[in-house]
């Protein structure tokens, strides 16, 4: 792909899809661009090597990456040009509001104040830049405080997202005085490497030989118990009734793209009856909820500030089906289930103005004949979890699910709780406030 310019500054844009992530590539794909002058010439090219599949995608880098390549500039063209500099960027930006920039590595490839002064022809230089891990971000507010240091986050952009997180591969062409520096860039993918930790070792040894997982009576290492809560409504219009839920998620709470998050749900109470109703699978809600906050309160570990800078949806909902350990107890019903952490979704991240994290959320329960005492949109529990680009070395998590289980469909959070992914449009004008 080439980006035709005909300005002074210029981006290249890729019109195809995202790139692919994967973790090794035995070749690395060449992306070239080029600026054009006003008669359509190139004068200018920037090529660069990355682990995407194809030129035609954006490049992409990992964590701790070299990113490396060739500047070429045709010098009879460039009129005035005094040096050759290459630079990575990065900034975070919410709609309508300026770029905050947080990372900007340079190199200088050319400079006429201490080489060659009178450069001709067609000329280039090889650059490598490496990207640190961390970043320091001067806080808003906070005067002469010492700056926080934060990993650097991934890249960010959706349609309609409040926020977007860029990162710009940029050769600038210095020119002498008044005259304007020329510039060509292209945005890249940045990703970095989060390893989930192991599972307990029994969960491990589950996974290799394919035998079922254990509960959380016989391996708690492998398992969080969350508090129980009260799933409290009317059977039938006739009566009210209460039963405990108690939900066990696995431990570690850190999960790989790709991965399900197994689950064990126990309900406990004296109506048989609503144990019988409320203990089909279909009833229960459970959803992988994405929170992406704007704003000063985004670093802080709960979603405070305006509604309308909190951003919620739903991006996997787990199912469930009857235990297969021992006959039915007298009061009490256990089902065993899954989410899947879907292979598309972003990792969180935590950084000042914008971040993304992930909640395992509970919804009321609903079932035919069963009007839950609860708002529909109102969580009965909530549980922070955390998604890793890759698992554990040597472990490979396995689905438990029996076959012909169907993936249930995702609007049902987004539905009951109001926050589609376009519901808070008119707010997006507040910006970083």
């Amino acid at each position: 792909m080439s980006a035709k310019a005909r300005r002074s500054s210029s981006v290249a844009h890729t019109e195809g899809d995202p790139p692919t992530y994967v973790a090794r590539l035995p070749e690395f794909a060449e992306h070239r661009y080029q600026l054009e002058d006003s008669k359509g010439r190139p004068w200018l090219w920037l090529i660069v090597k990355s682990r995407s599949k194809e030129a035609r995608q954006l490049p992409l880098f990992f964590e701790r990456d070299t990113i490396s390549g060739t500047v070429e500039v045709d010098l009879d063209m460039a009129e005035g040009a005094k040096g050759v500099l290459i630079s990575a960027t990065a900034g975070v930006t919410a709609v309508g509001q300026d770029e905050i920039k947080y990372l900007e590595v340079s190199s200088q490839l050319w400079d006429a104040k201490s080489g060659p002064s009178k450069l001709t022809g067609k000329r280039s230089w090889p650059f490598a830049i490496t990207l640190p891990e961390e970043c320091s971000v001067p806080e808003r507010g906070r005067g002469k405080q010492p700056q926080q240091v934060y990993p650097l986050p991934p890249t960010f952009s959706e349609r309609a997202s409040p926020a977007y997180i860029d990162y710009k591969l940029v050769v600038t062409v210095r020119k002498s005085a008044f005259r304007v520096n020329q510039t060509l860039a292209t945005s890249f993918v940045y990703m970095p490497i989060i390893r989930a930790d192991p599972p307990s070792p029994l969960r491990q040894l589950a996974y290799r030989e394919g035998s079922p997982l254990i509960g959380p009576e016989g391996d708690p290492d492998g398992w969080k118990v969350l508090p129980s809560v009260t799933v409290a409504g009317t059977i039938f219009g006739a009566r009210q009734v209460e039963l405990q839920c108690t939900i066990a998620v696995s431990k570690p709470l850190i999960y790989a793209l790709g991965s399900p998050i197994p689950l064990i749900l126990t309900l406990t109470g004296s109506d048989e009856q609503a144990l019988d109703l409320l203990s089909t699978p279909s009833a229960v809600r459970l959803h992988l909820v994405r929170v992406r906050l704007v704003g000063s309160h985004a670093v802080l570990d709960e979603p405070t500030g305006r509604s309308n800078n909190v951003f919620r949806d739903s991006v996997g909902t787990a199912f469930f089906w009857p235990s297969d350990e021992g006959a039915p107890r007298a009061g009490t019903r256990v089902l065993n289930g899954e989410l899947e952490v879907k292979k598309s979704l972003k990792l969180g991240f935590v950084f000042p103005r914008f971040s993304l994290r992930y909640t395992l959320v509970l919804l009321p329960f609903q079932a035919p004949g069963f009007a839950p005492a609860s708002p529909a949109g109102e969580a009965l529990l909530t549980e922070r979890i955390s998604i890793a680009s890759a698992n554990a070395p040597g472990v490979v998590p396995r689905s438990y699910a029996p076959p012909g289980y169907v993936h249930p469909e995702e609007g049902d959070y987004n539905t009951a709780v109001g926050y589609l992914e376009n519901g808070n449009q008119r707010f997006y004008h507040h910006g970083f406030s």
